[in-house]
């Protein structure tokens, strides 16, 4: 397969040459809470997006491209490991719920192998700008993780001092400390001004690629925008400008970013020698009135972020690679945050872990158009927290019957519940209970999801292949002084 995509790599003597001698560099831009129907490639019309459309109309878009969770950390413990978040025990914790809150003595346990440790054993140059989450002690921090180099903040841009006041003892938010800009493992800077995240990452990513075009990098881009307030934040160039009151403002930022970094690409030479995915971690919550777009929208799929509705796990997702990823075309099959590892690491000609499960799988054929590639998921799993509550397999998904669940996209609490079968191909909305018309298809669908039940557990059912989280004790905040003694 690797001669299949670097065979289609031919263009001037600087890039053909860079394309034989030096592997392929990747950027991993990752938004946060955007959702399907947030740009305008995926249908969005009052979101200006014009750096994504020409994103798309030269790369390739994908429709049916999911995340593992609704919500920020066990979607980033994905990206990070190929696998299930309850694989790796990222999905929940005692202390923290379903997302990390600041000082938690849980993070991703350092034993676990990163796509950012697999492509640095290769020589890659590693670099992380952007929303870390997946723990803010010295062992789970990016620089622990396989990355060389980090600036960014280590969770959500709302987990600031004064949230962590208004919760009190709730999550131990008094003892929240301002949101710390960290670079590597230090703090630098106690209470960012958010308006300039996205301005400042971008920049700090820009410098990343030029210090390294002449070496394989790997630029891992979380952004931290819309983010998870009310009202997102932009610069002042971007404030107030778009039609979508501050949400769009964000959105039209992080377009204007994205075309920062292709432009450099291209400035630089090395734009056919390098593959830029772009997508978010979940979908958007949605404003209470869903027919709003104030606070994102995931139309026309079905349901909000923060749940297992199609609308939460499906994101738009675009690939660009000139020369080598078709341009102006569309991948409808299944694929995954999962598949990222396992795809880079053949592309880089590292090695997948073989010690262990990966869920992903390398979607190469998927990527260049290859002629006849298919999804390679026979299932699928769509959980909550702890509880499977449905399961994809080819156009079918299934929602299981539930007596108890703490929140849901289809069902209300105190009602019985019956099966829910959607084809989530031609029925894009999810409006259509086809359960009763397609009995052997439930059959089907409930006996996989007993194996993953199996596999990855359940509620109050521990699986036979999860593996376990960090765990520290005595963790300190992130300071300026806590920092500094390391």
């Amino acid at each position: 397969m690797s001669g299949l995509v670097l065979e289609s790599v031919s263009a001037e003597p600087k890039q053909a040459a860079a394309s034989h001698h030096q592997p392929p560099n990747f950027i991993v831009i990752f938004c946060d809470n955007l959702g399907y129907g947030d740009i305008e490639p995926f249908g969005s019309t009052v979101n200006r997006t014009p750096c994504l459309n020409r994103m798309a109309r030269e790369g390739r878009k994908f429709t049916h491209f999911c995340v593992t969770a609704g919500v920020c950390t066990p979607s980033r413990a994905s990206i990070m490991t190929g696998c299930y978040s309850q694989r790796v025990g990222m999905h929940w914790n005692p202390r923290d719920g379903q997302v990390l809150r600041p000082i938690s003595p849980y993070g991703l346990h350092p034993d676990e192998i990163t796509v950012a440790e697999i492509l640095k054993d290769k020589g890659y140059k590693t670099g992380m700008i952007g929303k870390w989450h997946l723990g803010d002690q010295p062992p789970f921090l990016p620089t622990a993780q396989g990355f060389e180099y980090f600036y960014g903040i280590p969770y959500s841009d709302d987990m600031t001092q004064a949230v962590g006041k208004r919760l009190g003892e709730r999550f131990e938010g008094n003892q929240w400390p301002p949101l710390p800009v960290m670079l590597n493992d230090k703090v630098i800077e106690a209470g960012v001004d958010r308006n300039l995240l996205t301005k400042q990452y971008t920049e700090k990513a820009v410098e990343f690629i030029e210090q390294n075009q002449d070496q394989p990098f790997f630029l891992y881009f979380p952004q931290a925008m819309p983010g998870s307030t009310q009202k997102p934040f932009s610069s002042e160039a971007f404030r107030g400008k778009s039609k979508n009151g501050p949400w769009g403002d964000s959105i039209e930022e992080l377009d204007w970013s994205t075309g920062q970094i292709l432009d450099k690409l291209v400035e630089l030479g090395i734009d056919q020698n390098t593959l830029v995915i772009w997508t978010s971690d979940n979908g958007s919550p949605m404003a209470r009135n869903m027919a709003s777009t104030e606070r994102g929208t995931n139309n026309p799929l079905h349901g909000r972020g923060y749940t297992t509705a199609e609308g939460a796990f499906r994101v738009p997702t675009i690939m660009w690679w000139p020369k080598t990823i078709p341009a102006g075309t569309v991948c409808e099959e299944l694929t995954t945050t999962m598949d990222l590892l396992p795809t880079f690491a053949h592309l880089s000609k590292a090695k997948v872990p073989t010690d262990r499960i990966i869920d992903g799988h390398d979607i190469r054929p998927l990527m260049v158009g290859k002629a006849g590639a298919k999804t390679p998921y026979d299932v699928f799993y769509y959980y909550a927290m702890d509880q499977l509550q449905a399961v994809r397999k080819g156009p079918w998904k299934l929602f299981l019957p539930l007596k108890n669940f703490s929140r849901h996209p289809h069902f209300k609490k105190g009602e019985s519940s019956k099966p829910l079968l959607f084809n989530v191909v031609t029925d894009i909305s999810s409006e259509h209970n086809v359960a009763e018309q397609h009995p052997e298809i439930v059959k089907e669908l409930m006996i996989l999801a007993e194996k993953g039940r199996a596999d990855l557990g359940d509620t109050n059912r521990p699986g036979a292949n999860q593996r376990k989280p960090g765990k520290i004790e005595n963790p300190l905040p992130p300071t300026l002084e806590t920092t500094s003694r390391n």
